[in-house]
């Protein structure tokens, strides 16, 4: 509670920091670093002052909209890996979805008078500019970047980099086996935060990179360097299967996202012999898209997938592409006699 008294101007002093991580010869055994109490959403205006060597940011968002912003959060890393955490409501000026309420604990009567997005931009934006950001997945680069253009403003110049990626170079065993979400990066690294508040997630990522520089016994700048291209693989993937140019669905065009009860070279040997074409991602092309079940973990605080949302994006603006179930799709499929 110490750091959000400071921020909250109920104590004089300086907020009490994380300690640093073990040593790089302690893989995998990184100290437990415990998270202070939940916040009680009074909205803090001291931002963090310094150099550090990362920042790690998060936000919240009130609804669907990737614009409508509501909390922001900051982990300042400091020479020495201790964390500064700061976070700060938002006035999104927009509703706010039952979905996102539960998630996250914040409502319309928490941001009244909060500041919006200009002004909580116009506040960060020095110590941003000057730093290396972090987000754990490449949402809250989109949503800065929406809640920019949702208020007119010119999207700023910063440098991004992804804990999830940074994660997977870590950790690759855990594809597959539960992913690199935060969910279940803390449960692998014993990490201690509440999750969906946007000045703990915020310190989580900076946990992750912080214990993957220990893990790999890399410093952050050798981290966010891209990877050099892998050599060919001895088994290589798969080639999407050809349409059928006789099929009865000709002229369509298929993608499938999460999780289906038939795998997904099954689903896209049926497409294809139906005589649809079978593509990665939801393009102006795109007839079908196939939903299977979505693992929430990895969405980033949505229910549903990056396709499917673009996916119902288009249809709103008239695009006539159709959102179906697996089920609808082997119904659609034995329509076509395609079993």
């Amino acid at each position: 509670m110490a750091l959000f008294d400071w921020l909250f101007g109920r104590s004089p002093e300086a907020p009490q920091l994380d300690q640093p991580l073990a040593a790089a010869s302690a893989k995998r055994t990184p100290e437990i670093v415990h998270p202070p109490a939940r916040p009680n959403f009074s909205h803090a205006h001291r931002v963090p002052e310094g150099s550090f060597r990362f920042i790690a940011l998060d936000v919240e968002t009130a609804c669907s909209d990737a614009a409508s912003i509501c909390q922001i959060g900051l982990a300042c890393v400091q020479p020495d890996n201790q964390i500064q955490t700061f976070s700060m409501l938002v006035n999104p000026g927009t509703r706010f979805d039952p979905f996102n309420i539960q998630l996250h604990g914040i409502g319309p009567d928490h941001v009244v008078d909060a500041p919006r997005f200009p002004d909580a931009l116009s506040l960060l934006l020095p110590l941003l500019t000057t730093h290396h950001l972090v987000q754990h997945s490449n949402f809250d680069k989109q949503a800065m970047n929406a809640a920019c253009g949702f208020c007119g403003l010119t999207t700023p110049d910063l440098r991004w980099s992804d804990s999830v990626i940074i994660a997977r170079r870590a950790w690759p065993e855990l594809k597959g086996n539960g992913g690199h979400g935060l969910a279940n990066l803390k449960r692998t690294l014993n990490l201690q935060f509440h999750h969906h508040d946007a000045g703990e997630d915020a310190r989580a990522a900076a946990l992750v990179v912080l214990h993957a520089e220990a893990y790999l016994s890399m410093p952050f700048e050798e981290l966010i360097l891209p990877k050099m291209p892998a050599t060919k693989s001895r088994f290589p993937t798969k080639p999407t299967p050809a349409a059928n140019p006789n099929g009865p669905l000709v002229g369509a065009n298929v993608v499938f996202t999460g999780n289906l009860k038939m795998s997904r070279e099954e689903a896209a040997g049926l497409a294809a012999r139906a005589g649809m074409e079978v593509k990665a991602g939801v393009t102006k092309q795109s007839t079908h898209l196939v939903v299977g079940d979505q693992d929430l973990s990895v969405l980033a605080g949505h229910t549903k997938s990056t396709k499917h949302r673009k996916a119902e994006s288009m249809r709103d603006a008239g695009h006539p592409i159709q959102i179906i179930g697996e089920t609808e799709f082997r119904k659609l499929l034995s329509g076509a006699d395609i079993k």
